[in-house]
């Protein structure tokens, strides 16, 4: 419950940051009257829709199994993750859309050095705030978190590009190059928006874990198979900050559930240790249901 509130916390932190980093975005744009300064803070303001997903997706997450979700609610925040992925390709062809407009009719800045300092700060303050949330957001194993820090960080890239396109112009009067960086820019977020669906989409059709992952859950049960004569059919899925793993478990036939029981427990504690916020299936089955994988195997079947 403390993690759950954690997490409530900093996704709150989240909305009000947006709004600080919209606020000077907007008023670069007002001092300046650059379009990718524009469009960098209309992407702002998907961030902060984008963050009040996030902060209600968590709390429903938060909400503990229940006789209608017997398996809990963690899976509410992909939707949040995929709503941000979305927003993002909104934002991004928002960019392109003015860039377009005002790159067939360039205009001069107004007060470029203090609107391109302020848009410089916007910047600097969304970029820590984004390496706070994605540090906390892997530490915790949420989606949402995870996807909100992201989105920051690729707002962060296109600030940069777009006050670096907004300096060039404005030192060198090429007015048309600030739309020009503005596409390169949203091109950038539209990659980003198409990785959070994709890895969003895969949560919520029970993508397995990691390569890496289900190779440690193999090494940990086969150190921690004794007493048993196999496992097969492991399968894993991701569900939020949440992992499970489920798998068949042949044991001696004159073995008595006593026992069974007993390496179940050691099998379980071991994963959870392994993989923090692992949920453990075991299936038991006597001899006579062994495949005899020798990956798999521990121990020696009797004929």
């Amino acid at each position: 419950m403390n993690e759950e509130r954690l997490l409530l916390k900093w996704a709150a932190w989240s909305v009000a940051v947006g709004v600080v980093v919209f606020a000077l975005k907007w008023m670069a744009w007002l001092l300046t009257g650059s379009v990718g300064i524009y469009s960098d803070a209309l992407e702002s303001v998907v961030n902060i829709v984008a963050a009040g997903a996030a902060l209600i997706a968590l709390a429903v997450s938060a909400r503990p199994a229940d006789a209608s979700h017997p398996f809990g609610h963690t899976k509410a925040e992909y939707f949040s993750a995929v709503i941000e992925g979305a927003l993002i390709l909104f934002a991004a062809f928002e960019m392109i859309r003015a860039a377009w407009h005002r790159f067939a009719n360039p205009q001069p800045f107004d007060q470029p050095v203090l609107g391109l300092a302020t848009l410089a700060l916007a910047a600097a303050v969304m970029g820590g705030w984004a390496l706070v949330l994605l540090a906390q957001g892997r530490k915790a194993r949420s989606p949402a978190l995870i996807a909100d820090a992201w989105h920051l960080l690729s707002d962060v890239i296109a600030t940069g590009g777009v006050l670096l396109g907004a300096g060039l112009a404005w030192l060198l009067k090429w007015w048309w190059l600030d739309p020009v960086v503005a596409v390169l820019v949203a091109l950038n977020i539209l990659w980003v928006g198409l990785k959070l669906v994709r890895g969003s989409v895969g949560g919520l059709m029970d993508e397995a874990l990691p390569k890496e992952q289900v190779e440690k859950i193999r090494q940990t049960i086969s150190a921690n198979l004794g007493g048993a004569l196999e496992y097969h059919d492991l399968r894993t899925r991701v569900a939020g900050p949440r992992a499970f793993v489920e798998f068949h478990l042949v044991v001696p036939s004159q073995m008595t559930v006593a026992e069974a029981h007993a390496i179940c427990d050691r099998l379980e504690r071991a994963l959870a240790e392994a993989v923090p916020g692992l949920t453990t299936v075991v299936h038991v089955e006597p001899e006579s249901e062994a495949k005899g994988h020798r990956t798999m195997r521990m121990g020696t079947r009797r004929s």
